[in-house]
């Protein structure tokens, strides 16, 4: 996988919830989230099913508005930014993105670039963006297919490269490894790295704790809209709490050449 590289690596934002409170279909979603994410890194968000992980990328991004709290984008309200001036600082990939119309790989990936847009058209920094974005993920060789022809897992690169195109200063990912095969899993992994590596900072939400030991820099562990622990990835995911919070056992291991893993087993009854 190609490095990501931003147009500038200085003066990236911060980005920060304050006592987030949203309430959906009778339920509390989210309760009390208050958090500040650390540019330069990856977050990797975690939970049970039911957790409030997808709407709090979705109150983060500017989806939602939650009931009670703000987001802060740089130390002003999410609300006070214009929708232009947010989508330079945050890109979103939402978890299930698809694309149903006839569009050619490279011209949907381009439409990352149009909160940069001038009013003359796409620039040489533009070209340069897409073309990033595309080695990146993979997805050159298929510049000029339509989308239509592409398989699920090959869909899923190409909308990780439009929001790489952005060169967001927030990008923020919901499963962005569903649909992958094992090789695109850990080459989108370390595709995540290296946008930290320009200082941006990455969200990501994550099912398999291994993926998430393997990427993160940090770990925010969700359980019924409640952040139940936030710090490295080692100290967050321990036996007690992995069982305190999935309800399943595990045991923690490195591998020789000091890969950290977990295997998980159902809890005896």
């Amino acid at each position: 996988v190609s490095a990501v590289a931003h147009a500038s690596g200085a003066g990236m934002s911060t980005l920060a919830a304050e006592d987030i409170m949203l309430t959906l279909g009778g339920r509390r979603v989210l309760d009390a989230i208050s958090t500040t994410f650390t540019p330069g890194r990856v977050t990797a968000v975690l939970g049970p099913n039911g957790a409030g992980k997808s709407t709090l990328l979705s109150c983060l991004a500017g989806l939602r508005t939650p009931d009670e709290g703000r987001v802060l984008v740089d130390g002003q309200p999410r609300s006070a930014l214009s929708m232009r001036d947010l989508a330079r600082q945050i890109g979103l990939l939402p978890q299930g993105a698809d694309v149903h119309w006839d569009v050619d790989v490279a011209t949907l990936v381009a439409l990352g670039r149009y909160p940069h847009r001038a009013r003359w058209g796409e620039t040489e920094a533009d070209g340069a963006a897409v073309a990033r974005a595309m080695a990146a993920t993979d997805v050159t060789q298929f510049a000029t297919r339509p989308m239509t022809a592409l398989s699920g897992g090959e869909r899923a690169r190409v909308l990780l490269a439009r929001v790489l195109a952005g060169e967001p200063q927030w990008l923020l990912a919901d499963e962005p490894l569903a649909n992958l095969d094992p090789a695109h899993q850990l080459g989108t992994l370390e595709c995540l790295r290296e946008v930290t590596r320009s200082g941006a900072g990455v969200i990501l939400v994550l099912h398999d704790l291994n993926h998430a030991i393997r990427v993160a820099d940090e770990v925010l562990l969700l359980c019924d809209g409640r952040i139940i622990a936030q710090g490295a990835p080692e100290d967050v995911l321990t036996p007690q709490r992995i069982a305190e919070t999935y309800g399943v056992s595990s045991h923690i291991g490195t591998t020789p050449d000091g890969v950290r893993f977990i295997v998980t087993s159902q809890m005896a009854r």
